[in-house]
């Protein structure tokens, strides 16, 4: 009776998934950023990174150059720990190329 070997399983690879590199358009850029404000506006860490993410798409070396802050400013301030001041916000946003409205609740 001969014994059969088992195989060895194929290794399954895996990598971080990155949300930038899915944000191609600026209408996929603001509709992540929509998102985030729709569905939790009252996370200003998860938003800031939202930027920040979109930052990273566009590349984080122009929006910080179009914004008028250093690169590693801007990583800092739309990093998880991040705390960026509204004033920030708002050049990043026209560094992007996005418009922030508001609506009645």
């Amino acid at each position: 009776m001969s014994k059969t070997v088992p195989k060895k399983a194929a290794r399954t690879r895996t990598i971080p998934y990155d949300v930038a590199a899915q944000l191609r358009t600026p209408e996929e850029m603001a509709a992540y950023l929509d998102a985030w404000l729709e569905e939790a506006p009252d996370d200003a860490t998860g938003i800031a990174r939202a930027l920040g993410d979109i930052a990273r798409a566009k590349g984080m070396t122009m929006v910080a150059k179009d914004a008028g802050v250093s690169r590693e400013s801007l990583y800092r301030a739309l990093s998880a720990d991040g705390n960026p001041s509204f004033a920030t916000v708002l050049k990043v946003a026209k560094a992007l190329g996005l418009k922030l409205h508001a609506e009645a609740a």
